[in-house]
């Protein structure tokens, strides 16, 4: 006769149902109420200003920030027109009164002509940010600078640094995950060795990201070379930055947390009397939870959470994030190992860590949904940026797995008790073999210890095959495998996101509207046209915008806004801005001048070096309607 699941309460479909009809009605109100908000430093100010021209050659270059960043003696790099470079590399901290500034000294005796300002930071949220800009002593020229290749956050490096952080994220989750899994779910797994194994190797693994995660800072945010991994001075440097102050931190818990693991798995696995385990059990809870959510703030404190809009709240919101995260994904993980490794599981402890997942998930999807408004902000960001896009996919992963989780649970309802004998096999056998050992003669000692240990092997073996003839432990083992499998996928997309802009600032740079084909032209003037849609009243349109002669140097450029009906339409804000990304030169902004209706334009265009240049279009039609257009053209 087949056993049927019992029912819990409401149905579990409705109840899924329920809780996305909430979440879908707070996001909709917090999306359309969001305002914009900044999660990355940006150059608001330097001196000289861009594309000034100066008569006499300055002493200094400045650059001001919208916030506070990290920089680097090689942070600020001013090149002349042959590419020679033109600072003594020695980055001075300027910064007073609220206002972030730093300046770097120039050589004395440069020559006239056009410079280049390339610089890189790295933000407070932990990201590395850079950019262009020219200037001009005597007069413009025109320059032939050529920019050392240089992957700031990209290349072999940014691939070991972003393997160190998801093993981090990673072992962060066997660690507190697992632990939480045995003091809430099934305090006996504190003797099983697999487990042990498994909140053993969580340490190990996010000690060692920790460690491997400071020493790639350096070449991570500057030179991008390996070797400087090993940099003493990079490492200082790092150390005197918020990120370092939070991995070290992380270091310094991790060493409580090996204190508390040695507990669990010694005195607390070996401990009989009931209610001295009880005490034990609230103490080690309590402690382990202060060092998990010490350990979690070491990412709220130098991450995203730490900028923007409301840090003050965000930051114990994603303290709570992760730990429920943990608590899931590791007590899944911890679940997955006692069903495959260890002898048996009671229905009981299953059945508490259904509720604990549960209540993970609740948790989650609160602070979950508050973090998408404070880092998306708007329903255009949710589905046209990278990180609303990468939300979405990480969304939906969490559905698939609480759909997985409902069959889970109806497995659970099916398994059997477990009976006295579903101890670990070894014990009585092994206490047999003892046995058979003092009775036999010292003779036949070897004989008989040989007889007993396979006798302990053919019954471990039979019990195995006893447990996987289980039909419904078999299938909680299958769907937990599947759980397992997704979580997985969806801790290397909540790694990326991590690491991804927010899609509010992304989407204040740039929308994604206009074409991304690069337009080859020969030398001399080109003209591009592109499409936009600002999305508000009169709001679409056509820019035309010309470059001459388009080559390096000094250019004209015009801008021209038309009305679908080809008429002019005269924004109240036009800017423009030049990137170049194989250099890492730029964005060059440019705000032209209005002539007439629906035209402007601008005589001090000062592109550095040829190459193909990404060229973006802000248009702005009302006080809140506005978009970003850009499209690449070959220039020189």
């Amino acid at each position: 006769m087949t056993a049927t699941a019992p029912r819990f309460g409401p149905s579990p479909v409705r109840l899924l149902l329920a809780a996305a009809v909430l979440i879908g009605t707070l996001l909709g109100a917090l999306l359309a109420g969001a305002s914009p908000a900044s999660a990355h430093a940006a150059l608001t100010g330097s001196n000289p200003k861009d594309g000034a021209v100066v008569a006499t050659a300055p002493k200094e270059v400045t650059l001001t920030f919208s916030e506070q960043v990290a920089m680097g003696n090689d942070s600020i790099r001013v090149l002349e027109p042959s590419g020679k470079r033109s600072d003594k590399a020695k980055i001075r901290d300027l910064s007073a009164g609220g206002t972030v500034s730093y300046g770097v000294d120039l050589l004395p005796g440069l020559p006239n002509g056009t410079y280049t300002v390339a610089w890189q930071a790295i933000s407070a949220d932990s990201h590395p940010v850079s950019g262009a800009f020219t200037f001009s002593i005597g007069a413009p020229s025109k320059t032939t600078v050529a920019l050392p290749d240089r992957e700031i956050g990209g290349g072999f490096v940014g691939v070991l640094y972003d393997i160190a952080r998801y093993a981090s994220y990673a072992g962060f989750v066997l660690l507190a995950g697992g632990a939480a899994f045995v003091l809430l779910c099934w305090q006996r797994g504190a003797s099983v060795r697999p487990l042990q194994r498994l909140v053993v190797q969580g340490w190990v693994t996010l000690t060692a990201a920790t460690l491997a995660t400071l020493l790639l800072r350096t070449p991570y945010t500057g030179s991008g070379k390996l070797a400087d991994a090993f940099d003493l001075g990079g490492l200082r440097d790092v150390l005197e930055t918020k990120t370092g102050a939070a991995l070290i931190s992380r270091l310094l818990l991790l060493g409580a947390a090996a204190l508390f693991v040695a507990v669990l798995f010694g005195a607390y696995a070996k401990r009989e009397d009931e209610a001295e385990k009880k005490d034990l059990t609230f103490g080690l809870a309590i402690g382990g939870t202060v060092v998990a959510a010490g350990i979690a703030g070491t990412w709220a404190l130098s991450e995203h959470a730490s900028t923007g809009i409301q840090p003050g709240l965000a930051m114990p919101v994603d303290v709570l994030h992760l730990l429920a995260v943990a608590t899931w994904l590791g007590g899944l993980a911890a679940l997955l190992t006692a069903l495959y490794r260890a002898p048996s599981i009671e229905r009981a402890a299953v059945r508490r860590f259904s509720g604990v997942a549960f209540t993970s998930v609740v948790v989650l999807a609160a602070t979950g949904l508050y973090q998408s408004w404070r880092q998306v902000g708007s329903w255009s960001a949710l589905t046209g940026t990278s990180y609303g896009q990468l939300l979405l996919v990480k969304i939906g992963l969490v559905v698939v797995m609480v759909g997985v989780a409902w069959i889970s649970r109806r497995w659970t309802a099916q398994l059997g008790e477990a009976t006295a004998s579903a101890q670990e096999p070894t014990e009585a056998n092994a206490e047999e073999a003892e046995g058979a050992e003092e009775a036999a003669d010292s003779s036949d000692r070897e004989r008989a210890a040989q007889l007993a240990r396979q006798k302990a092997a053919v019954a471990t073996a039979q019990k195995q095959k006893a447990r996987d003839a289980d039909p419904s432990r078999s299938g909680l083992r299958r769907s937990v495998l599947a759980e397992a499998g997704v979580a997985v996928v969806l801790l290397a997309v909540t790694t990326v996101l991590t690491a991804t802009e927010p899609g509010r600032t992304e989407e204040e740079a740039a929308r994604t509207g206009g074409s991304q084909a690069a337009a080859t032209v020969p030398e001399g003037p080109t003209e591009i046209k592109m499409p936009f849609d600002t999305g508000g009243r009169n709001g679409k349109g056509t820019v035309r915008l010309s470059l001459d002669p388009a080559t390096s140097g000094a250019n004209e450029m015009h801008v021209w806004i038309d009305t679908p009906d080809g008429k002019p339409l005269d924004a109240p804000e036009v800017k423009v801005s030049f990137t170049l990304k194989a250099k890492q030169i730029g964005p060059l902004p440019i705000t032209p001048d209005r002539l007439t209706a629906g035209h402007w334009s601008s005589g001090a265009v000062q592109i550095p070096m040829p190459g193909k240049w990404q060229v973006q279009v802000t248009v702005r039609t009302s006080d809140i309607d506005q978009t970003t257009i850009d499209k690449n053209v070959k220039i020189g």
